[in-house]
C-alpha cells in the first residue's frame, strides 16, 4: 500500500465525516426546538464539517496554493459562525423567543431589566 493511497483513503474518510456533521447540523436546524440548541446545531458540527472537508481537500490536492485557498476559508468561517451565532442568540433573548425556563444563568436579567 503506497502513501498516497493511504493519503486518498483518509482524504475519504474525512470527507464523509465532515459531510456527515454538516447533515446533522442542518436535521439539527430543523428538529431541534428553542433558539439556543438550533445555534448550537448550526455553528458547532458544521464548523468542524468543514474542517474537517478542507482537511481532506488539501491532502488529496497535496499543493500549497490550494492549502493558501483553504486557510482563509477556514479561518473566516472560525472567526464568523461564531459571532454571527452570538448576534442571533442576543436578538432572541431581546424579541423574548426563547425559551426562559431552559436558561440555567440569566447574565443579562440586569440590562433587560435597566431597560
Amino acid at each position: 500500500m503506497t502513501l498516497e493511497s493511504v493519503l486518498d483513503t483518509v482524504a475519504l474518510l474525512l470527507v464523509l465525516g465532515g459531510a456527515l456533521l454538516c447533515l446533522i447540523a442542518s436535521v439539527g436546524l430543523l428538529r431541534l426546538g428553542d433558539v439556543p440548541s438550533r445555534l448550537h446545531a448550526a455553528t458547532k458540527p458544521q464548523v468542524l464539517g468543514l474542517l474537517l472537508i478542507a482537511t481532506a481537500i488539501a491532502l488529496t490536492m497535496r499543493s500549497w496554493p490550494v492549502l493558501a485557498m483553504l486557510v482563509p476559508v477556514v479561518l473566516i468561517q472560525l472567526a464568523t459562525a461564531p459571532l454571527s451565532a452570538h448576534m442571533v442568540g442576543r436578538q432572541a433573548y431581546r424579541n423574548g423567543t426563547y425559551d426562559a425556563d431552559g436558561l440555567l444563568v440569566d447574565e443579562l436579567a440586569q440590562e433587560r431589566d435597566e431597560r
